[in-house]
């Protein structure tokens, strides 16, 4: 391989400077490693190995993305996104993990061709790729209208947050197949009125979230967070804005600001009533004040639901096999973007103790960490039939919007493509751990 190769450049250790065109330019050789969540130290470590010229909308890779939209947004929203819980722990863990694992190719009777193309809880996809709800996407104007249109035009489904910044009924009509998700709160009442909202938006599906997320502390500090855009608002954030226009103007050339109220925290009653929709922290203050759930609620939740439904948070044997027996038709293995309890395992590490338990009898897809195609096709190895992306959209879509997103989705189809190539595998169905190199004791095994 050329010593220039794209490919060499990828594992040498390497940094990127400005230059006066506002170009990156690669610089080569030993540099530090960040390891300060506060000034994104994942992303920082990985200043890429590609000369990058920021006029160029499209980007080959998530990393590059994440780049982009740290340059976009103001360093507050930036941090919101970066997020994790406590010491980090299980933030690193998700992505580190894997990178452990290796691939086991094949050299002759190679596939010349691969089938990418799925199903998660009855609705087709074109890859074993879903967006993962997340709330409140402040990153750019369209938000999740944007990210359904984009979802929609690559041929997969979309999940949509209960704390999103659209309505339901927006993003379904965008187009594509939709899930809502929806957190055990308030009450039965309540829940089964958000149902019949969703049922009637066109949703095909819904997901509960389970995984408790409440971070009291980041050892790099929380940014602040308004509970408004409000002008008064905008006016004491504006220092960190104006160093960031770009993600302002995008609001501003619409007549708009960003909007952080929850219209989807809201039962028909409530919409024809005309309330206000709660912003963010109220809804969040709804979900921690509500008691948590039994098993015998979530039963009840499935039940009466009556259609596809997926519990969100999954990481112990003994809970996959309680979904199971509770009705839910598909499981995901998450720890909430290590979000949640600091100290948790990476899901990828977790994900072959629960397949082994519960693979037969309800689909597994894993949530954490993914950021390339080749991670795609290790989970899917592990026994996944299918991945959640998260943080990795949401770089494109402050990157670039709608078109952003699609790139980051076409980012990861042509790598789960190209893996399998490499692997001579020719299709997403036919892989499993024999094709991979897994280190002595890399998985974990939690509950019974």
């Amino acid at each position: 391989m050329a010593e220039n190769d794209p490919m060499t450049l990828a594992s040498s250790t390497a940094s990127v400077m400005v230059d006066n065109d506002g170009v990156e330019r690669l610089m080569v050789g030993p540099t530090a490693r960040c390891r300060c969540y506060s000034c994104a130290g994942r992303a920082r470590e990985q200043r890429d190995r590609y000369p990058v010229a920021v006029g160029n909308p499209w980007f080959e890779s998530v990393a590059v993305a994440q780049r982009r939209a740290e340059r976009i947004l103001p360093w507050q929203v930036y941090q919101a996104l970066i997020a994790g819980s406590e010491a980090g722990l299980t933030v690193e863990d998700n992505q580190a993990a894997f990178r452990e694992i290796g691939f086991a190719p094949r050299v002759a009777d190679r596939a010349s061709e691969r089938n990418l193309a799925t199903s998660v809880m009855g609705v087709d996809m074109s890859m074993p790729v879903l967006i993962s709800p997340t709330g409140v996407q402040a990153v750019h104007p369209d938000g999740e209208v944007a990210v359904a249109r984009a979802a929609a035009a690559r041929g997969i489904a979309m999940g949509l947050s209960s704390f999103g910044s659209k309505s339901m009924e927006e993003v379904a009509g965008a187009g594509g197949d939709v899930f809502l998700q929806m957190y055990w709160i308030n009450d039965r009442d309540w829940m089964e009125g958000q149902m019949e909202r969703a049922r009637a938006a066109g949703v095909r599906g819904v997901i509960l979230t389970l995984d408790w997320s409440f971070s009291h502390s980041r050892d790099w500090g929380s940014p602040p967070l308004p509970e408004d855009f409000s002008l008064r608002t905008m006016a004491r954030y504006a220092p960190s804005a104006i160093v960031r226009p770009k993600w302002l103007w995008r609001y501003l050339r619409r007549g708009t600001l960003p909007d952080l109220a929850a219209p989807n925290m809201l039962t028909p009653g409530q919409v024809a009533a005309g309330e206000t929709p709660p912003g963010f922290f109220g809804a969040y203050g709804q979900w921690m004040g509500t008691p948590q759930p039994s098993w015998d609620d979530l039963a009840w939740f499935s039940s009466t639901w009556g259609g596809p439904c997926m519990a969100k948070g999954i990481s112990r044997v003994d809970d996959a096999r309680r979904a199971v027996d509770a009705g839910f038709a598909a499981i995901s293995v998450s720890n909430h973007g290590g979000n949640n309890l600091d100290g948790t395992p990476a899901t990828i590490r977790v994900l072959p103790s629960i397949v082994d338990a519960v693979g037969d009898d309800i689909e597994v897809v894993l949530d954490g960490g993914v950021r390339r195609g080749a991670d795609v096709v290790k989970a899917l190895a592990f026994g996944a039939r299918a991945v959640m992306i998260g943080r990795a959209y949401l770089w494109g879509l402050a990157a670039n919007g709608q078109a952003g997103v699609e790139n980051v989705l076409d980012v990861l189809r042509n790598g789960i493509d190209s893996t399998l190539l490499g692997m001579g595998i020719g299709s997403v169905h036919d892989i499993d751990a024999n094709d991979l190199l897994i280190p002595d004791g890399f998985t974990r095994r939690l509950g019974g």
